[in-house]
């Protein structure tokens, strides 16, 4: 039995007697609350009529957990750029402070691949960000990071992202948190999964983290798998020629503001910052 079957059925085997109709919900789950950076923000997967601007994997995973279970409510404190320092520091309290009784926490990418830190240190605050999040014994669910073998840009690094993904299974392991396991995540090692600036998924990413999260959690979905568009052939000058015009758009003003210190998201506020009912944009 699971880690998410066993919760599942102790959850169900300390209901009251009369509480069938709460028995008959999809999953245990009415609070849930995301942390992290952009990636659980949503960045690479616009909707104009969403807050923010985006959508992402988790406001999919929302939707789907929210449906059948009148009372659910849904928070997402995530917030572009920040690391895992700045994730503990300004979220862990607020996310508690919501009641949550699922909480999702995604985060120490932006420092793995930032050269000279170490993968150790950054899984340590990781540990002590969950021990915190334990307090009101919600479920949760960590994040390891992708194979970024596949990578041109990354599989530099793919040595020092495994690592701290042992770090994170161990973290897991020790807290007893569900794993939501990027590197298997084969489809993902696609660059058709990926937006034009190679550091965050699109919409087609997203939707197949959001339904392998939701295979993590054990909660029945019908959400399909997709498949991505044939990359169109190209010659190997038009292939330079797109890494060149990449790195004027995106690299550059990356490796700028790590120099003046800044942070795509400075000045960005949470876009979800209270626990609401979610519906889609939309509806």
């Amino acid at each position: 039995m699971s880690d998410t079957e066993r919760k599942n059925k102790q959850y169900l085997d300390n209901l009251p007697a009369d509480a069938a109709k709460v028995a008959s919900r999809p999953h245990p789950w009415s609070r849930y609350v995301a942390l992290g950076d952009s990636f659980t923000e949503g960045i690479g997967d616009p909707e104009p009529r969403s807050p923010g601007g985006h959508r992402g994997w988790a406001d999919r995973v929302a939707e789907v957990l929210g449906q059948g279970v009148d009372d659910f409510a849904y928070a997402n404190l995530a917030v572009r750029g920040k690391l895992i320092a700045q994730i503990v520091d300004q979220q862990v309290e607020p996310a508690l402070e919501l009641r949550p009784d699922l909480i999702s926490i995604s985060a120490g990418g932006n420092d793995v691949i930032r050269p000279g830190t170490d993968p150790d240190v950054t899984a340590a605050r990781m540990d002590e960000a969950v021990a915190r999040l334990q307090r009101d014994n919600a479920t949760i669910v960590i994040f390891t990071a992708v194979d970024v073998g596949f990578s041109p840009v990354f599989r530099g690094i793919r040595g020092k992202v495994a690592i701290y993904n042992e770090n994170i299974r161990a973290v897991a392991a020790k807290h007893d948190c569900i794993v939501a396991d990027l590197w298997s995540l084969t489809d993902v090692q696609d660059s058709r999964m990926w937006s034009p600036d190679r550091l965050h998924l699109n919409p087609l990413g997203h939707h197949t983290v959001a339904r392998m999260v939701l295979d993590a959690l054990a909660v029945p979905n019908d959400l399909e798998p997709l498949k991505p568009e044939p990359v169109p052939l190209s010659t190997w000058r038009q292939a330079r020629t797109s890494d060149l015009v990449w790195a004027r758009e995106y690299l550059v003003p990356w490796v700028l503001r790590r120099i003046r210190h800044q942070s795509s998201g400075d000045f960005i506020t949470a876009k979800r910052p209270s626990a609401e009912r979610y519906t889609r944009a939309g509806e």
